[in-house]
């Protein structure tokens, strides 16, 4: 039984999320439910945990119709009609069947559902038509998971689901990495040099910027690139194309004009595992950890905040800034003289260790000294399966840009060590353990 979540019945404000069944949280950046986050109080040592426990399921309940069978990943449909159709969340079903529901965003034959398939083999896929609907539904007990992308080797972050991260209650359990083909589709009977416009995902489209560009093609961004391929079908536009996987063309009746019409053959999308409650991380196998911090202000002070890593010699695989919101913008000048402002950050890392590593728990214990505000989003096993044939010698095909990498990250290492043996030991004169 397949549904479609949708968020109409979220409020219009962006602030909260509020529902009939489920209690009010207030949307802060300082106090979250977390089994994992910590408030400085003062620039003193003084902190304090937030701890929630599980919430209540949802007690609304509607008939659903029945619109995919068993075999949701193998099941051609050409016809639009038979997909699923949105629902609001309200009067989505909860979870009770066997099979693991796991919700992803954008409609059947999005790269997302495929995502969700390769994470999970044997679940039922919901489709949702935002972000903030996945993520609310798993919240809510709709469905068992939810798997959404947040980077892309060639478009970068998405920098929606950074931000709902914190908003959320969620904890990523896991990553799957996704090699992406795009095609350029159109209705039967349509000529490539017919085309005038295309439509896809905003990030599709940057990852086909000189294919697009080549073409002459006016882009035109929609929710999600099977989307887009219905969007073209069920209107019948002979002058727009859609950017989208072949599974999107079979699905909706289109032909394929051109495959892997990527700027890059590597064309590769990492996705979270995101579920209720934490798993418990181990050290058996490769984990990473995720975690989001606000600083204290000060010059260097986001050297000596990645610096706890460096010394312990926990890899850095990603970092992400994001405006703190509703914050006011603060003055250069602590006498409010100055004309200069700035915003308050909030940072996402990523880093290769597990919570069960005494190391990692060290350095978080360090980051404190400096963070006003820290969160762990969760310590799940890395993504370590083979992709892409091709990633390996593609970056082979360029020495140079590899031995720079390289030089540069030896340089940055060093220089972490040398400030940290000074600034640490000597200035701060911290045990590091």
């Amino acid at each position: 039984m397949a549904t479609s979540i949708s968020r109409s019945s979220i409020s219009p404000s962006p602030q909260y999320i509020r529902t009939r069944s489920s209690p009010s949280y207030r949307r802060t950046y300082l106090i979250l439910d977390s089994h994992y986050c910590w408030k400085r109080l003062s620039r003193s040592s003084r902190c304090f945990s937030v701890l929630h426990g599980g919430g209540g399921k949802n007690s609304r309940f509607v008939d659903t119709q029945s619109a995919m069978e068993d075999s949701h990943f193998e099941v051609v449909i050409k016809d639009p009609n038979t997909l699923p159709r949105p629902l609001s969340s309200t009067k989505s079903s909860v979870s009770t069947g066997s099979r693991l529901r796991v919700a992803y965003q954008g409609v059947p034959g999005a790269y997302s559902e495929a995502a969700a398939g390769k994470a999970y083999p044997k679940c039922e896929a919901v489709p949702c038509e935002q972000f903030d609907a996945a993520f609310e539904a798993v919240e809510r007990w709709i469905v068992d998971r939810a798997v959404l992308p947040i980077e892309n080797s060639l478009g970068g972050s998405i920098h929606r689901n950074y931000d709902l991260l914190l908003r959320h209650r969620l904890h990523i359990v896991g990553e799957v990495k996704f090699a992406v083909r795009h095609c350029l589709l159109a209705n039967h009977g349509v000529k490539i040099e017919e085309l005038k416009r295309v439509l896809s995902h905003p990030q599709a489209l940057a990852q086909c910027e000189n294919t697009l560009t080549g073409l002459g093609l006016v882009r035109e961004a929609v929710d999600d690139t099977a989307g887009a391929a219905k969007h073209v079908a069920f209107h019948k536009l002979k002058d727009a194309g859609a950017v989208a996987s072949s599974v999107a063309a079979s699905i909706y009746g289109l032909n394929i004009l051109a495959e892997d019409i990527q700027d890059d053959s590597d064309n590769v999308t990492r996705f979270l595992m995101l579920a209720r409650e934490p798993i418990i991380p181990g050290i058996d196998r490769p984990f990473k950890t995720s975690i989001v911090f606000s600083l204290e202000e000060g010059p260097g002070i986001l050297f000596k905040a990645l610096a706890v890593f460096a010394l312990r010699q926990i890899n850095l695989t990603k970092i992400e800034s994001r405006p703190l919101r509703n914050q006011p913008l603060r003055s250069s000048d602590d006498n409010g003289y100055g004309s200069s402002k700035y915003f308050d950050y909030l940072f996402y890392v990523d880093f290769e260790a597990s919570m069960a590593d005494q190391n990692a728990q060290n350095a978080l214990r360090h980051l404190k000294e400096f963070a006003t505000f820290l969160r762990v989003l969760g310590s799940y096993p890395t993504d370590t399966r083979q992709f892409s044939t091709n990633l390996v010698a593609s970056v082979d095909r360029l020495p140079q840009f590899s031995t720079l990498k390289r030089d540069r990250r030896l340089a940055l290492r060093l220089s972490l060590w040398l400030y940290g043996c000074v600034s640490f030991h000597m200035k701060i004169q911290l045990d590091i353990p």
